[in-house]
């Protein structure tokens, strides 16, 4: 390179290209922590820490800032193309009986996608914002498969919803980890009961389960679920979802003191 200003330029034009090609991937996340950022400046920290300042080059502290705005603006226009194509709300879920040890709490955040599951998102969001989902147990957990959960913990609340089920929302993406889906006995049966991918479980597609949304944030805390209990009734020694629907959360105290539950649920 010609001089330092020459290199300067170069090195901005090339990582806005490369932030501006990133930006066409929808399917990447939409959004980058901290310790991705703090580890891509410390690569190209380390990349320049043996070119000095002499003459002609570029300086560490010049190019942790380029690096940076270039991180940025990749990671803005993503977020910026990701969310003008999808709206959808976030809603987030607070946990207690993490790890089924009273007092440990957490939170995770749905983002839903009404251009996914338009019904099912409906449904999702009217269910969050009417605070449905207060005190509802998370009642089947099955490591590396799911998280089910769904069923009020007042019969009278359960019955009022489970009579108004929903049309099918055609599938449009795969059941991947990290996907919310609503459970289904069969064509136009989804009412409140909805699930968690714990794994890239594809073969539910061809099922006719369609997400509606996916965690985006604390799904760390999702796999912390309580799952002592194992399969639900009859096939296992865990919740008797037929119980749950007539005795609501009186029952599921009472056998399963374990269960993970949502204590706030919050659409925003």
């Amino acid at each position: 390179l010609s001089s330092h200003k020459d290199f300067k330029m170069k090195l901005i034009a090339l990582l806005t290209i490369q932030a501006l090609a990133a930006s066409a991937f929808t399917g990447v996340p939409s959004s980058v922590s901290r310790s991705t950022l703090k580890h891509h400046n410390s690569a190209v920290s380390e990349l320049f820490a043996t070119t000095g300042e002499t003459d002609g080059s570029i300086s560490r502290r010049e190019a942790l800032q380029v690096a940076s705005a270039a991180a940025v603006l990749a990671t803005s226009t993503v977020v910026n193309a990701d969310d003008e194509g999808a709206g959808g709300k976030l809603v987030e879920f607070t946990v207690n009986n993490l790890d089924g040890e009273e007092g440990k709490t957490g939170t995770f955040v749905v983002k839903t996608r009404p251009d996914w599951a338009p019904i099912g998102e409906e449904r999702f969001v009217a269910l969050a914002e009417s605070s449905f989902f207060d005190g509802c147990r998370a009642f089947r957990v099955l490591p590396g498969f799911i998280v089910q959960f769904g069923i009020n913990g007042d019969p009278a609340v359960q019955s009022k919803w489970r009579s108004s089920s929903l049309k099918d929302d055609p599938v449009k993406v795969s059941n991947s980890r990290g996907t919310v889906v609503f459970a289904t006995a069969g064509p136009g049966t989804r009412t409140t009961q909805l699930f968690v991918n714990l794994g890239n479980n594809s073969f539910l597609d061809k099922q006719g389960f369609s997400p509606l949304g996916e965690v985006v944030e604390g799904m760390d805390v999702v796999e912390r679920f309580y799952s002592g209990y194992g399969e639900g009734a009859p096939s296992g020694r865990g919740p008797n979802q037929g119980l749950i629907q007539k005795q609501g959360n009186s029952y599921l105290e009472a056998s399963y003191p374990k269960l993970s539950y949502f204590s706030k649920v919050v659409a925003k």
